[in-house]
């Protein structure tokens, strides 16, 4: 791998503290819940969060947020890379939701499982029923639910369109509904191919060449929606658009 012929000392020594820290917390997770699975979301998120820090101080990552941060309702945001959870979480205590894929990742999805993450599979019509139910359990339980809408992570040129489905929970109007824009910078890399990940790339060769890089710049824009339609595909198109805006203002 290149990464690893670049820089085979930083490589190296960060996979070994992220082992060590996927390590301590499984350890963690296993003293606060004993991998109980009424374990509650409040402590799944506060886990996540803990865990999350620790994380992201193995790829030195900074993070700048403005806006009113969130603590619980449903916050719909463009989705970039798996980077993308940790720097939420670290932000405030959350649980996700993620394509079905993700639960069988190495390491990714079992860590993904004890966070509390809710899997969807959008090619079932039925599955996606029952997870839009367990989002609106989620939200009555006064959690924060993160989605993302566009269903897949790009480039961040550009804001893919927003998928309808797992919105209704949204559209009844009973709790909080916030946008959230995220952005990344790098003094020593391409954005689009070595933080985002897409097309046809795989977890590991990204992940060491991530571990590569010096910093990682993050920014998360954050704005509630204080009116917003009832109807499904038109409250897609409304966060997608509140969204947008945020893109079109300086993130760094």
């Amino acid at each position: 791998m290149k990464a690893l012929r670049r820089h085979p000392v930083r490589v190296v020594l960060r996979l070994f503290w992220l082992m060590a820290e996927f390590t301590l917390a499984a350890i963690d997770f296993a003293r606060m819940c004993g991998f109980s699975k009424n374990c509650p979301e409040s402590k799944r998120a506060a886990w996540l969060q803990h865990s999350s820090r620790r994380i992201l101080r193995i790829f030195r990552t900074s993070i700048k947020t403005s806006g009113t941060v969130p603590t619980s309702g449903l916050l719909v945001s463009n989705h970039l890379s798996y980077v993308d959870i940790l720097v939420i979480a670290t932000i405030t205590p959350a649980m996700f939701v993620a394509k079905r894929e993700v639960k069988s990742w190495p390491i990714f999805g079992f860590f993904a499982r004890l966070a509390g993450t809710l899997f969807v599979d959008r090619q079932r019509r039925t599955h996606v029923g029952q997870t839009t139910n367990e989002i609106q359990t989620a939200l009555d339980h006064g959690a924060l639910v993160v989605l993302f809408p566009e269903g897949t992570s790009s480039d961040g040129k550009t804001i893919l369109p927003f998928k309808s489905s797992l919105l209704e929970p949204a559209a009844r109007h009973t709790h909080s509904l916030y946008a959230s824009l995220i952005q990344y910078e790098l003094e020593d890399g391409d954005v689009s191919e070595e933080i985002c990940y897409w097309k046809d790339m795989t977890l590991v060769p990204h992940l060491f060449n991530l571990l590569s890089k010096k910093t990682i710049h993050a920014s998360v824009s954050f704005t509630q929606l204080r009116e917003s339609s009832t109807d499904r595909k038109e409250l897609a198109r409304q966060l997608h658009s509140e969204i947008s805006k945020l893109k079109e203002a300086p993130a760094f």
